[in-house]
Parts: structure tokens; sequence; C-alpha cells
């Protein structure tokens, strides 16, 4: 059985057979699936899906790139919904400086990450963490925020071993998708390698990062026994072994 860790079932690339798509997985292998919320919007949408479907489960949060439409109302209402029975996370909430170079901007940013850590310490949620071209200041706000005292998980993670070392050490937990399956991810191989599968969680993004052999294509949560297969391979144990591990990992993260 596979926990789907980080998924966006209500992304309208899964419009035309999203109710056919999300019982199938569910019938074959796919135990629990967490649907995460990118904006205000698909909070919304998120938490509808949840509602839908009882292995379902929400995060509510606002990614990096849609912060510009977060103000204080916006985060009394995020708060609301975290109190939902079906809403076991914060995320995805976090920085993305890939697009952006704008000193204004990434500050927006650093202020509404760290707003909703400590959303998520008040709500007593784990969350989920989008880091990507922003190491440096992540770890800067985690600090600032005392993020020991919370959990989470750094999503799709994309940096080195070294520094998945310095997350592990404030207590979370490490997301791996698709892109380790890729020729070219030998630096997300090495942190698979180093750190221990008790600090793993399984996903996807679907649609998004499917893995080879399927690269390019629309993802979705049936595809991680490949992912599933090449951490064994990396771990040099087995894949059965990776689903069960991950399992009780998200389990506990989670608090299921």
């Amino acid at each position: 059985m596979i926990f789907e860790t980080h998924a966006h079932y209500d992304d309208e690339a899964f419009d035309e057979d999203r109710d056919e798509l999300i019982p199938k997985l569910l019938q074959e292998g796919i135990g629990t699936i967490v649907n995460v919320g990118a904006s205000i919007a698909s909070t919304k949408t998120t938490i509808a899906l949840a509602e839908k479907y009882p292995k379902v489960y929400a995060a509510a949060g606002v990614h990096p790139s849609d912060v510009e439409e977060l103000d204080e109302d916006g985060y009394l209402w995020l708060k609301e919904q975290a109190a939902h029975a079906k809403v076991i996370a914060i995320g995805e909430i976090g920085l993305d400086y890939y697009w952006v170079k704008e000193k204004e901007e990434r500050k927006r940013q650093r202020y509404w990450f760290a707003r909703q850590m400590e959303l998520a310490k008040e709500c007593a949620l784990p969350v989920i963490i989008h880091s990507r071209d922003a190491a440096e200041d992540t770890l800067k706000v985690m600090k600032e925020v005392h993020a020991k005292d919370l959990t989470g998980v750094i999503h799709c993670y994309g940096y080195s071993a070294e520094l998945a070392e310095a997350f592990l050490d404030m207590g979370y937990y490490i997301g791996i998708g698709g892109v380790v399956t890729f020729k070219n991810a030998r630096k997300l191989k090495e942190t698979v390698e180093k750190i221990p599968l008790e600090r793993i969680l399984l996903e996807t993004d679907a649609p998004y990062m499917a893995p080879e052999p399927y690269r390019g294509k629309r993802n979705d949560s049936g595809k991680l026994i490949f992912v599933a297969e090449k951490i064994a391979e990396l771990k040099g144990i087995t894949s059965e072994e990776v689903e069960t591990v991950t399992w009780r990992n998200a389990q506990a993260l989670f608090q299921l």
C-alpha cells in the first residue's frame, strides 16, 4: 500500500476523468492521498475533494508564487480552514525564487512563509514546504520561526544531501517523487542513498513530475511504484519495504 503525500487532483488536468481516476487509484494500491492547496481557490477545491473521498485528505495553504493574493482576511480564512476535520497540514508554503528576482517580491514570499509557519504552529499541524532556488532563505526563515517546534516535509526535494541533513536535524521529512528516476538526477539520488528511509515520503506532485518512463506526461499516484522501485534500488532493499516504511512515516507525520 502506498501513501501519496502530495498531489493536486483538483487541477484542470484531471477535469475529464477525476471521478473515475481517484476511486480507481484507491482500489489499486494507493491507500491514502493528501491533496495540497496552492492558493485560496485551490485550497477550496482541495477541501471539497477531501470531503468527497474518505481516503483523501487536504492541506490548506498558499504557494509562494501566489502570495500576492494573501492579506489578513485571506490569512484568517486559512486559519478557519485549518480547523476542518479533513485538513491535516498547512501547505504548500515556502519560497520559490526560480522566476522571481525582485527583492520586494522575495521579501513578500518570506513574510507569508513565516506567517503560514506560525499558523501551522498555532493550529498544531505539520507543514508542506516548497523550496526552489531558495535554500539559504528557506533555512533562515525556518530558524527564525523556530521550525523545530513544528514538523513537516520538504516537498519535491532538489538540494544536496548535506542540506538535507540540516532539514532532518530540524525534524523534517524529505519528499521524493518522479525526479529521482531521471537519468540526470545525480544529486537527488545521492541524497536518497545517504538519508534514512525513515525520513523519506513518497509523493507525485500530480499532474506534474511524472517518473520515467512517463516523463513529460500527466502524472498520477499510480506511478509512485516507479519511485518506490528506484528508491529500493538505491537503498539495496525491496520496493515493498520502501512502501511499508514510507507509509508509516506519512502516518506519523500527518497523525493518521
